[in-house]
């Protein structure tokens, strides 16, 4: 399963490229020719200051030249800060790297400079080769619509529903765990998984067959989703609170999918570090969004139990570097001090991935769980309400 995409190694090559502007320090264990950025740093109108008149315009030239320098310097500055960010990560148990951690830095030789191609620079697994595309297309998204025009939108979003409130009113009304049906058209494990896709409809189909929650994929590259159908699916009249189910390792991407129509986003242990996750919790309570803390292992548990006001844990059954699926890993993350820890604080556990049959509901209802996240099983379906009964084993809709 996921054969080339779980381990990827390239073979190492040299990319040349013309002298730089500014001799990028080289990154990692080898030592800089010079340091560029502590020395001979001089602004622009000091340099334009030295320059001889001319007529042919080369003041100009170096003017232009001092600042792209520094802009070069600022972006190296950002790739240093971002090292730091992994090495706080790394503490933490999270394997997965924000960035590739060999650029941009570049290593300079005579006329040219190049950069070392291989499993530095290469992502290890299909979690990892995600994080990296969405490093690079939240960067692209924030330069089109900047956090104060976000700001600015939320003056006309709609108000939040009570994702919580619905979850648990679900559990109390049928005796079984709140669904939260997923949305999806695409996975990389699986593929396409409905060809005839239209979102508002399997939403309303959701709906209609009891589904207390929705989750919405919006990831385009990896899961064929969008913030579009997010939108649509809200502007659609459907009542049940949304899940924006997406890759977050910005804060801006809580404000943008608050004004698209979420109530709720998705938080993953595995690729955020501690300060990030208290950070963006909070933003969720000021924006009236509901977080949904999402964790695999012991240590992502024990490291999310240990942050105060987290309302929402859910246990993925999958694991994201490898897609590997086990339904007892919900059990084994919910017995004992763990278990009595989450019960004392009145969190709602949520089992995710592997969930097909009556058995597998009733098998991660019995280690405690009050929700279940479901996607492929019901949304293959050509009825996705038939989905529903037939994964519960009776109509959700009437109460036990």
């Amino acid at each position: 399963m996921m054969e080339g995409l779980v381990s990827l190694k390239a073979t190492p090559k040299i990319s040349f490229r013309s002298p730089p502007s500014v001799f990028h320090r080289p990154c990692l264990s080898i030592r800089p020719f010079m340091n560029p950025l502590g020395a001979n740093r001089h602004s622009a109108a000091s340099i334009r200051a030295q320059q001889p008149d001319a007529k042919d315009g080369s003041a100009l030239v170096s003017t232009v030249s001092v600042e792209n320098k520094e802009i070069s310097e600022l972006k190296v500055k950002e790739w240093e800060v971002g090292m730091f960010q992994e090495e706080v990560a790394a503490s933490q148990g999270i394997r997965i790297r924000r960035r590739p951690p060999t650029g941009p830095p570049l290593h300079y030789v005579g006329p040219f400079e190049f950069r070392i191609q291989n499993e530095g620079n290469t992502p290890r697994n299909i979690l990892e080769e995600i994080i990296w595309h969405k490093d690079t297309e939240i960067s692209q998204m924030k330069e089109r619509q900047p956090l104060s025009l976000l700001k600015k939108a939320l003056e006309n979003a709609p108000p939040t529903r009570d994702f919580v409130g619905a979850l648990k009113e679900a559990n109390h009304r049928t005796g079984l765990p709140g669904l939260i049906a997923e949305v999806k058209k695409a996975s990389p494990s699986r593929g396409i998984l409905r060809e005839d896709f239209d979102p508002v409809e399997i939403a309303l189909a959701y709906e209609n067959g009891g589904a207390a929650c929705l989750s919405v994929l919006t990831d385009e590259k990896f899961f064929k989703g969008s913030f579009s159908n997010l939108e649509a699916i809200r502007n659609a009249g459907v009542q049940c609170p949304l899940l924006c189910k997406e890759f977050i390792i910005d804060a801006w991407q809580i404000y943008y999918a608050r004004i698209k129509g979420a109530d709720a986003v998705l938080l993953i242990a595995a690729v955020l570090p501690d300060l990030d996750i208290k950070y963006m919790t909070k933003i969720c309570k000021m924006l009236g969004l509901a977080a949904l803390l999402e964790v695999h292992d012991e240590r992502e548990m024990d490291r999310v139990l240990g942050i105060e006001g987290i309302e929402l844990i859910g246990i993925n059954n999958r694991n994201l570097e490898t897609f590997d699926v086990d339904i007892s890993n919900t059990r084994k993350l919910l017995e004992g001090a763990r278990g009595q820890l989450i019960s004392q604080k009145g969190i709602i556990v949520v089992g995710e991935s592997g969930l097909f049959t009556p058995d597998d509901i009733a098998y991660v209802q019995e280690a405690g769980v009050k929700a279940v996240l479901v996607g492929e099983s019901i949304v293959k379906q050509k009825d996705p309400r038939l989905g529903i009964s037939g994964l519960f084993g009776k109509d959700i809709l009437v109460s036990s």
